[in-house]
């Protein structure tokens, strides 16, 4: 059974930083992609930063420039960070780690329980 723990996230001060962690385990990983997502209140999941299998990273309109993403994949677990400076109000928003397996052709899905990250004054 796979589990997906994810750590920091919290309060901060527009300008501030915060670092987000997540540690996937349970099973033998073959990653297609895995990063971070985030829900705004009344707005849909918007991809914030992913890292390919290939080991590109991708990162969305909003955290170019501000947010940086690391992991490390292991024989039976993955690891991804994300580190997010100079925040802004609009930051604010539940994170999601996710890691996405492709193994013989099947997809899976796997995501944490959620962070909350409030940027305000």
């Amino acid at each position: 059974q796979v589990e997906v723990v994810e750590s920091g996230g919290g309060s901060v001060q527009p300008g501030g930083s915060l670092r987000l962690s997540c540690e996937a385990s349970g099973r033998r990983f073959t990653v297609n992609k895995m990063g971070w997502y985030r829900r705004a209140s009344g707005i849909d999941l918007e991809e914030v930063a992913v890292i390919t299998g290939s080991g590109s990273t991708i990162y969305g309109d909003s955290a170019k420039g501000r947010f940086i993403i690391s992991g490390d994949i292991r024989e039976n677990s993955v690891s991804v960070s994300l580190q997010m400076n100079n925040l802004k109000p609009e930051d604010t928003a539940v994170y999601f780690c996710s890691v996405e397996n492709l193994d013989d052709y099947r997809l899976d899905d796997y995501f944490g329980k959620g962070l909350q990250v409030t940027v305000s004054s």
